[in-house]
């Protein structure tokens, strides 16, 4: 099981660095076997800042390239040779500076040395967004709108988070830590510390009735199964802070409603599935399958069911 300690922190005040807290967790019964630094974009944009094209002009030896200098602050004027039709001058960009490593999308990380390029001095390098892990495209250099002074870091326009991971072996007596709020009761049982749920909101009674049936053929497996229907809601992309969340414990964001019950699931310990109800019908089944049952995840990958791993149980 994955920790985050910035996810505990909702729940609890910690001052400790994670290194203490992974003692005390395995003092109180939750074997803490690693401890992982999580970073939302990988580097955290080290050695990458905000600077200003002050010239740009075209290369003497080369069609393709513009020869430019770039303020990237602190009276620090950087010659870049840059490849990209679209950079010029004016433009607030992406710097990365001599020494940083940039660790691309697609491919192997590298380091940004001094250079000559068709016998002309560059000093760092002008970034797409793809050459710094940000997205896929290598259309251009990013060209911002921000009033932030050139020589701000990227890691801090960009929102970088930096977090660290607590692998837990937990036992199957410990069920009750089998989330962050889970957790976060032993630290407070640790540290007297008080523990923060937040807001609890309750949802309105559905003024709609809808014709939706639970079917439970297994009750063994599981006794109970209840379900709401939501109406109004846009499948979307999950906010930043969401999205960071679930990479911390190593979850791949999918989309807001999926996001949204693994959040949950990884929050406070309750399982949770979301249907599209017009693809679902009007009757939910919960059954165990036959071991070797084909299904596609949410991922687009066939997988077969195994009885040896409960959480194959489709429903």
């Amino acid at each position: 099981m994955k920790i985050s300690y910035n996810w505990l922190q909702q729940f609890i005040q910690l001052t400790e660095p994670a290194e203490e807290i992974g003692a005390l967790l395995t003092k109180s019964g939750l074997e803490v076997e690693g401890i992982e630094k999580f970073e939302s974009i990988q580097g955290g944009l080290c050695g990458i800042v905000i600077g200003k094209v002050l010239t740009c002009e075209k290369h003497p030896g080369a069609d393709k390239l513009k020869k430019t200098t770039v303020d990237i602050g602190n009276g620090t004027i950087l010659p870049i040779v840059c490849g990209a039709a679209n950079v010029a001058e004016g433009q607030k960009v992406v710097v990365a500076t001599v020494g940083a490593t940039l660790y691309p999308t697609e491919g192997e990380p590298f380091k940004i040395s001094k250079a000559k390029i068709r016998g002309e001095v560059s000093e760092g390098m002008i970034c797409a967004e793809d050459e710094i892990g940000l997205g896929k495209s290598h259309d251009g250099i990013m060209v911002l709108q921000t009033e932030l002074p050139v020589g701000t870091s990227a890691a801090e326009y960009f929102k970088v988070e930096n977090d660290y991971t607590f692998e837990i072996g937990l036992t199957p007596n410990r069920a009750d830590a089998a989330s962050h709020l889970g957790v976060a009761r032993d630290l407070r049982a640790l540290l007297k510390r008080e523990i923060c749920k937040g807001e609890e909101k309750s949802l309105p009674a559905p003024k709609e009735k809808f014709n939706i049936n639970v079917s439970v053929e297994n009750t063994e497996a599981c006794p109970r199964y209840s379900g709401i229907v939501i109406k109004g809601v846009s499948v979307k992309e999950s906010p930043e802070w969401l999205k960071n969340r679930l990479k911390s414990i190593g979850i791949s964001p999918i989309n807001n409603i999926v996001d949204c019950t693994n959040f949950i699931l990884h929050d406070l310990g309750q399982p949770l599935h979301a249907f599209d109800l017009a693809k679902v019908g009007n009757t939910i089944k919960v059954k165990t399958v036959a071991d070797g049952t084909e299904f596609v995840t949410l991922d687009g990958n066939k997988r077969k069911t195994d009885s040896q791993r409960p959480h194959d149980l489709q429903c």
